[in-house]
C-alpha cells in the first residue's frame, strides 16, 4: 500500500479549522483560569471489558464504544485548552491477551486511525505516534505514519497515540540508543544528564504531563509514561472507559487545578514568635 499522498504545506495552512463538535447536552467547559490548565494530560482508557461483560457482550464491543468515548475527550480538551494529549491505545504487555482480542486490537487500532485521521486534522489535531515498531502491524505502522504526515503542521492539539508501547520499554530503548552514541563517539559519558537522556525518548517534543488519568476505578500506573509523569497529578475515576467522555475530563481538570503542585519544594511554615504567644 502506497502512502497518502502529502498536501502543500500551502494547501494544508490555509485550510479552516473546525471547531470541536459539541456535547449533546450543551455542557460547556469549566471556567478555569488558563494557568491552571494541564498543558499535558495522559489517560489510560481502561474498562472496556468489564463495560462489555456487564452487558454480556464480547469485550470487543468495549472496544468499539470506547473511540467515541476518546473523540468525546479530545474534543472537550480543545474547548478546554488542553494543548497535549497521550492516550494509552495498546500496550507491550497486551500481547499476553487472547490472540484474538490481539489481533481485534490491531485492525481496530488501524481503523480507527484511518477512519478518524480526516476528521481530527480538520479540528487542528496533530496526531504523534509513540512505541516500538517490532511485532506492530506493518498495516498499523503504515497509518499511523500517514496521520503523522497529514496532521504534522496542525498546532490545536496533540494527540500522541501510543501503541505497542510501555514506559520501561522506551527508557531502555533509549538507554540503548544512547550507549551506542556513547560508544561511537558521539556523545561524552560525563555529559550525560536528565535532559540528555530525556532527547532519546519517543517524542523528546512532547511537554512531561501534567495531569495522569485512569478510568474504571484501577489504581494501577501500567507502565505508562513513567519517566514524564514524574511531577504528574494522578487521578483515578470510577467511570467505566466506554462511559466516559469530556465531562469526566474536565472534572480531572477541576481537581488538578485544586491542587498545590510544589514539585519537590515546599514554603516554611508559618511559626509564632515566642513574643506573640499569649
Amino acid at each position: 500500500m502506497s502512502k497518502t499522498p502529502r498536501e502543500p504545506r500551502e494547501s494544508r495552512e490555509s485550510r479552516l479549522i473546525k471547531p470541536p463538535y459539541p456535547h449533546p447536552s450543551g455542557v460547556r467547559p469549566p471556567a478555569l483560569p488558563a494557568e491552571l490548565v494541564p498543558r499535558h494530560v495522559a489517560i489510560v482508557m481502561d474498562g472496556d471489558g468489564r463495560w462489555a461483560k456487564e452487558r454480556g457482550l464480547p469485550r470487543t464491543e468495549g472496544h468499539k464504544v470506547g473511540e467515541s468515548a476518546l473523540m468525546d475527550v479530545l474534543m472537550g480538551a480543545i474547548e478546554l485548552g488542553v494543548k497535549y494529549i497521550s492516550s494509552y491505545a495498546f500496550s507491550t504487555e497486551n500481547w499476553r491477551r487472547h490472540p484474538e482480542e490481539v489481533a481485534f486490537l490491531m485492525s481496530f487500532n488501524r481503523d480507527v486511525i484511518h477512519r478518524r485521521r480526516e476528521e481530527l486534522a480538520e479540528r487542528g489535531v496533530r496526531i504523534r505516534w509513540a512505541g516500538r515498531r517490532p511485532r506492530l502491524w506493518r498495516s498499523v505502522i503504515r497509518e499511523l505514519e500517514d496521520a503523522e504526515q497529514l496532521s504534522e503542521e496542525n498546532t490545536v492539539l496533540t494527540l500522541q497515540f501510543c501503541c505497542n508501547y510501555g514506559s520501561r520499554a522506551e527508557i531502555s530503548d533509549a538507554a540503548a540508543a544512547l550507549a551506542r552514541d556513547v560508544a561511537a563517539g558521539k556523545v561524552r559519558a560525563d555529559k550525560i544528564d536528565e535532559e540528555l537522556f530525556a532527547r532519546y525518548l519517543d517524542e523528546p517534543d512532547i511537554p512531561e504531563v501534567d495531569l495522569w488519568i485512569r478510568s474504571s476505578g484501577e489504581q494501577r500506573l501500567s507502565n505508562f509514561l513513567l519517566w514524564q509523569s514524574a511531577y504528574a497529578e494522578l487521578v483515578f475515576l470510577d467511570t467505566l472507559w466506554p462511559d466516559f467522555d469530556r465531562r469526566h475530563l474536565w472534572h480531572a481538570c477541576e481537581i488538578y487545578a485544586s491542587r498545590d503542585r510544589r514539585f519537590g519544594g515546599a514554603l516554611p511554615n508559618a511559626v509564632p514568635s515566642i513574643g506573640s504567644v499569649q
